[in-house]
Order: C-alpha cells, then sequence, then structure tokens
C-alpha cells in the first residue's frame, strides 16, 4: 500500500457501483475517518439515481448520528453536474482502496518495479536477522520478501485488502522456504496479533499520521504489539509527517541516491499500462519509455525520488 504522491495524476477507472465491492467493516473504516475526506453530503449526492443495492451499502455502515440526515439528503433535488463531481471526489478520495480492492494485480505491477534502495534493507538485517517480524500494509510482499531474504526467523504479513493478501499468497506458494509467513488479515488500527508478539514491526510507504491511515490508534497498536526494546520502523515514510513522526520520538536514515535509480516494470506494455492508469497525465514519462521501447523510467521523470529513507523508534513500556 502507499500514500499519496501530489505528482501522482491517476486516471479513475471506476464507478460508483464499485463501492460495493467493500465488506461492511472496511466501509464503516472508510467512511468514519476523516482522513479519507468522505463529506457525508459528497456521499450522498454521489448515490443520486443509483442502484438501491449501492445506496443501502452505504446507509447502513454510516455511524448512526449521520443516518438521519444522509436519507434526507437523498430526496434533494441535483443536476447531472453536481451528482457528476460529487462522484469524482469520492472515487478519487478512494481511488488506492478501490485498486487494492478490485485491482489488485496492477497494484502489484506498479510497485514491483519501485524497488526500494539498497541500503535500506542492509542496514536494517541486523534487526531484522532471527527476529519475529510484523510486515504493516504489506500489500503484495515487497517488504515480507525482503525480511525473507534478510533470514527474520518469522514474518506476519498483515493488510486490510484481500485481493493483495491473495496475490501475496500466490507469490509465496512459489517461492521457496516461506513456512516463515503468516498472512493475516487487518489494518493499522486493529493489529490481528496479541500484545508483545513481535520484536520488529514494519511497515512501507502505507502509514500516515492521518486518522484511517494509521494516525495515533495504529502507532499504538505499533506499541501493543512490539516488545521492549523492539523496533517500529517506518520505511518510505510520508514526507508530510515529518514534524509528526519526530515528535513521536522516531528518528531518520537516509541513504544518499548518486546515481539515477529507474522504476523498472516486467515489460514495455506493463509500464505502459501502469503509467496511463497512474500517471495518465505525465506525457513525457510515456513518450520516454517509447522512444527508448524498454520498460524503464527514471524515478525523477515519475515526479519522485527513489525511495530512500526510514525512521525508526526503539519501543519503551
Amino acid at each position: 500500500m502507499r500514500f499519496e504522491n501530489p505528482f501522482q495524476i491517476f486516471k479513475n477507472p471506476f464507478v460508483i457501483e464499485d463501492l460495493l465491492v467493500f465488506d461492511n467493516a472496511t466501509l464503516q473504516r472508510l467512511l468514519s475517518s476523516e482522513g479519507f475526506h468522505l463529506t457525508i453530503e459528497d456521499v450522498a449526492h454521489s448515490l443520486y439515481g443509483t442502484s438501491k443495492p449501492v445506496i443501502a451499502h452505504i446507509a447502513c455502515n454510516l455511524p448512526l448520528e449521520q443516518r438521519a440526515y444522509f436519507q434526507s439528503l437523498l430526496q434533494h433535488p441535483l443536476t447531472e453536474t453536481e451528482v457528476k463531481a460529487a462522484r469524482q471526489r469520492i472515487l478519487d478520495n478512494l481511488f488506492w482502496e478501490l485498486i487494492y480492492w478490485k485491482a489488485p494485480e496492477l497494484y502489484d505491477e506498479l510497485t514491483d518495479g519501485e524497488q526500494l534502495h539498497p541500503g535500506i534493507f542492509q542496514q536494517l538485517e541486523s534487526d531484522v536477522r532471527d527476529k519475529v517480524v510484523l510486515d504493516a500494509a504489506a500489500g503484495t510482499g515487497r517488504v515480507t520478501f525482503e525480511c525473507l531474504r534478510h533470514r527474520a526467523e518469522l514474518i506476519y504479513a498483515v493488510d486490510p485488502a484481500p485481493g493483495l493478501l491473495h496475490l501475496l499468497s500466490q507469490k509465496l506458494a512459489s517461492a521457496s522456504d516461506t513456512n516463515r509467513v503468516i498472512i493475516r488479515r487487518g489494518c493499522f488500527e486493529q493489529l490481528p496479533l496479541e500484545n508483545d508478539s513481535v520484536d520488529i514491526s514494519l511497515s512501507c510507504s502505507a502509514f500516515s499520521s492521518k486518522a484511517g491511515r494509521g494516525g495515533e490508534r495504529g502507532l499504538a497498536e505499533f506499541w501493543r504489539v512490539t516488545k521492549v526494546g523492539g523496533k517500529i520502523i517506518l520505511i518510505w515514510p510520508n514526507p508530510y509527517d515529518y514534524d509528526w513522526l519526530v515528535k513521536h520520538g522516531f528518528r531518520y536514515v537516509t541513504f544518499p541516491l548518486h546515481q539515477e535509480a529507474y522504476v523498472r516494470f516486467r515489460s514495455l506494455e506493463s509500464a505502459l499500462r501502469c503509467l496511463q492508469l497512474f500517471y495518465a497525465d505525465n506525457r513525457a514519462a510515456a513518450h520516454y519509455i517509447l522512444e527508448r521501447q524498454q520498460p524503464e523510467v527514471p524515478f525523477s521523470l515519475l515526479g519522485f525520488e527513489q525511495p530512500h529513507d526510514y525512521c525508526w523508534l526503539t519501543v519503551k513500556k
């Protein structure tokens, strides 16, 4: 999983009926969290003219105190332009969640090419080796497999999206020595682990200070499941969270970028597919790949740097 990249202008392929993909627990989390910026007015307006099953699915998962107001909003007459604008706001705010649930294979294609700076796990090897590790928001296993390569004793790969965990399970089935990975479904705010059950809690490019994407509740969960003397490590942290993380005691480690790094997609077709969806307005990147007929593009041309930092703190209770 990942936090938003302000340079990443995606082409949203979803429709409002796609909200049916979310189960009740996930939809409740999305609708009740300020981190997803879903106003009750936009939610109601986006459903104007849609099917009864979609409306019912949303209505039964709203906070109780919002349901009467929601029903009243559904009765307001709206123009086609107003409905379209509300739907766009809802779908754009839920773009990544919809990718995780409806198109996890596309997310896997995208992240497969975004290799972490090799210095990160070279330095973290002593923290991971022979340890019990949590990979929170594991996605399709970018960090899980790094932990395997660096000889973690046991890895809990936790993610809320069933599709991502299914892909991770498929990858593990075709790899060797993967009995050290335990897959569990869960989110930052409710990790499916016992107190003091891991030596290291890791997350890559997903944890944020925002409610619903980690925040204070998620950080408290990391503290709960991590043993005294263990570490909480956030790889590729959100740069907008720097002050929040420092305030909570995190220290930063950054590795220098001595040369241009590249996002390397699986194939030319995969590269163009990912650029068309995730970087729809970046014509320069598509031109770069087509001109060279190679499935790679500089990170800088996509508007960000290769992941080359992490932050950490030692758990004290």
